[in-house]
């Protein structure tokens, strides 16, 4: 029934086959109908494998959009773990320049105290040191306060009581009772 007159290999006894050959044949000249006769071979060859698979359609655009979303999902991670470790470097980067210009400031000013006349000033200027022979005074001038110019040891001008002196003040007065 199979094989009507007809050979295992599909030819007729006579040498000839039975139907077109598998190989088209070849248009001299004729760009455009190769290309049209390999897209329909192909979609034939993709509608034979979906039948194949038994997909229809919309399976196929289903099963591809899963793919998509698989691999959105797949580089998700490890995208945004990149970009999180990129702004971590910007803002490491940004604190060493912070750092390095910290550095230098303190250079110079290891480099300013490192001259004998720049400590001697210092001590005077913060610590209100005189040599012996030197007669210290301070200037208040209308509108300053108790302190004096705020900085020092608290003293101000003088008339007002040390550290200690307060402390010991406000421990051994009596509290006053309210009403």
């Amino acid at each position: 029934m199979a094989s009507r007159g007809r050979s295992r290999d599909g030819k007729r006894p006579g040498g000839r086959s039975s139907g077109p050959s598998r190989r088209p044949r070849r248009v001299v000249g004729s760009g455009s109908a190769r290309a049209r006769l390999r897209a329909s071979l192909h979609s034939k060859r993709m509608a034979s494998a979906a039948r194949t698979l038994g997909l229809s359609t919309t399976r196929r655009a289903a099963i591809a959009a899963l793919v998509v979303c698989a691999l959105a999902f797949t580089l998700a991670v490890p995208l945004r773990t990149y970009l999180s470790q990129r702004a971590e470097i910007a803002e490491q980067t940004e604190r060493a320049e912070q750092l390095r210009e910290q550095v230098a400031e303190f250079e110079r000013r290891k480099a300013e105290l490192s001259d004998p006349a720049q400590i001697e000033a210092e001590a005077r200027r913060r610590l209100r040191y005189v040599l012996p022979g030197e007669t210290p005074y301070i200037v208040q001038l209308p509108g300053d306060g108790v302190r004096g110019s705020g900085e020092g040891d608290g003293r101000g001008d003088g008339g007002s009581a040390t550290w200690y002196e307060e402390l010991w003040r406000s421990a051994t007065e009596e509290p006053s009772s309210a009403g």
